[in-house]
């Protein structure tokens, strides 16, 4: 039906757009055909197709949002050598309307270059004309805390369960019309000459001529454990002196995943009786998926002792299976807060403080949390003190370019501070002393790892009470597919050797030209040269 729909659309068109097949809707979101005439035109058109920016439940803003993306994009392609005039930009808030602005892209397109080739008129080949498309995806309120270019593949399947709690039928419906439209149209583009790039996603029955490949679930969780064994100096440990760790896994329960203001309305979390709410379908995917990439680099170190977990919910033997013992529902930043204190058995900053070392808090939405509960429990000190030669004057001057940091090994005893059942009992004044430097031991300010590179967690990084964060290479990623774009109008194949950043992946069982960079991540020691010098944050946002 859809197929037939477009055809009908095409033999219309055709008889009616010759003379608008010239000119181009600037300033809206649905763009015309860009295939206006120009001698000085030399590598063609692009058209970029992208989401509107999600909402997240906080006032926190990652850095990797679409609305930052394009502009750098089109920086890129002009640098590529395309005129402004040949690419249009267009955003939208749903799959419904994504997929109509690509179908009538492609449909005037195609009709303006057949009305062309039958009156004699000029045109712009299709072989010229590169689409850009990052499709519009139904992510949940914690996966965006991730921000906006998290891979997903979007089927059918997903389609039908997304958003299951309130979705009617004819919703449902709609969605499924949508993508079936959606693969219509890229698969109409691709047949007359125009190539297809996806950006973040795939679509399952699709198969474009590039994909760019942005973060994943697990690329996501294997950065913060490689950095937190790197910062702890796992391979060095002793197994008599373990190090403390915990992993949280925040996810969104089903019964507040379509609010989107579930702080606002009191939905279920981690300090309500409803705990056991379950995660929606695609949070429970994304948790496990998370998990995985943490524990792939984590587990070797529980099952030699040199790692463990103060609340037990970690051991040698968990799997990357077991996902669900750390994960926890998160409808408002307290959420993390409350976790942690659980786990640390812990009510309030006169407790006897429990040792914990590092916390893969996953995302910085909740490592705010985090941050926040462990000054509430009385935890002192920063993740400064772990290397002692720099202190957080280093770190500022540092940033601001005024000297170099010299790294150190991290110091510690070979042998795990005595507890109190361990201390000699033949002198009060002697337990007196050791009780006193076990909990000073206990106290320190552990290594907190996050993600999305917030703007308003930086203060606290080059604070020392965030360890590290992460997000994408925007400028490199932007680079290489402006690059993709004008060597797949040129006619040119896409190899390791004529784009550097190249792979191969499979998508949809296919092997497919992958482009991909590797993750940046941010802690104090390279927040100047990583963020501030290629503007992605100033000065003032990092807090200086």
């Amino acid at each position: 039906m859809v197929v037939l729909r477009l055809i009908t659309l095409i033999a219309c068109t055709a008889m009616t757009l010759s003379l608008s097949a010239c000119t181009s809707d600037e300033g809206t979101d649905k763009q015309s055909s860009g295939t206006e005439s120009s001698s000085n035109q030399t590598v063609g058109s692009v058209a970029v197709f992208t989401p509107s920016d999600g909402v997240t439940i906080s006032g926190n803003t990652p850095l990797n949002k679409w609305t930052k993306f394009v502009p750098a994009l089109t920086d890129a392609l002009r640098e590529e050598g395309f005129a402004k005039k040949h690419i249009t930009t267009s955003s939208a808030d749903s799959l419904d309307k994504q997929s109509r602005d690509i179908q009538d892209y492609v449909v005037n397109h195609v009709s303006a270059a057949n009305s062309s080739s039958t009156d004699g008129t000029a045109a712009n080949s299709a072989d010229d004309v590169t689409l850009i498309v990052a499709p519009v995806t139904s992510a949940d309120d914690t996966t965006r805390q991730y921000g906006d270019y998290v891979s997903a593949t979007i089927t059918t399947a997903t389609s039908d369960t997304a958003n299951n709690s309130t979705s009617s039928d004819d919703a449902t419906s709609d969605e499924h019309q949508a993508l079936e439209r959606l693969t219509s149209a890229l698969t109409l583009a691709q047949e007359n000459g125009m190539h297809v790039i996806m950006l973040a996603s795939t679509i399952t029955g699709f198969q474009p001529n590039a994909y760019v490949r942005m973060s994943t679930a697990e690329m996501i969780g294997t950065i913060q454990a490689l950095k937190l064994v790197n910062k702890l100096a796992l391979d060095t440990v002793s197994k008599d002196n373990p190090k403390n760790i915990e992993v949280l896994v925040p996810y969104t329960p089903q019964s507040s995943a379509n609010s989107g203001v579930g702080a606002v309305l009191g939905l279920p979390s981690a300090d309500d009786d409803d705990e056991s709410a379950e995660p929606t379908e695609e949070g429970a995917q994304f948790a496990q998926e998370v998990f995985a990439g943490a524990w792939s680099v984590l587990q070797p170190y529980f099952k030699s002792g040199k790692a463990v977990s103060s609340s037990g919910l970690l051991t040698a033997d968990t799997t990357a299976d077991d996902w669900h013992s750390v994960a926890f529902a998160c409808t408002k930043q307290e959420d993390a807060g409350v976790a942690l204190r659980k786990r640390l058995a812990m009510t309030s900053r006169d407790d006897t403080h429990t040792r914990i070392d590092g916390i893969i808090a996953m995302n910085d939405y909740t490592a705010a949390g985090v941050v926040k509960e462990l000054a509430d429990l009385g935890y002192t000190g920063s993740a400064a003190d772990i290397n002692p030669s720099i202190t957080i004057s280093g770190i500022v001057e540092n940033i601001t370019g005024k000297k170099d940091l010299q790294r150190s090994k991290v110091p510690d005893p070979i042998k795990a501070p005595e507890t109190d059942t361990e201390t000699s009992k033949d002198s009060s004044t002697d337990n007196s002393d050791a009780d006193s430097t076990v909990e000073q031991t206990n106290a320190r300010w552990p290594i907190v790892t996050g993600y999305g590179a917030y703007v308003d967690v930086m203060p606290q990084i080059v604070a020392g009470q965030q360890w590290m964060t992460a997000t994408e290479d925007r400028a490199s990623l932007a680079k290489d597919t402006a690059q993709a774009c004008r060597l797949l109008n040129a006619g040119t194949a896409l190899t390791s050797s004529t784009l550097s950043a190249l792979s191969s992946s499979k998508v949809n069982g296919k092997d497919t030209s992958t482009i991909s960079e590797d993750l940046l991540a941010v802690s104090a020691y390279n927040l100047k040269a990583a963020l501030i010098d290629p503007g992605y944050i100033t000065l003032a946002e990092a807090g200086l």
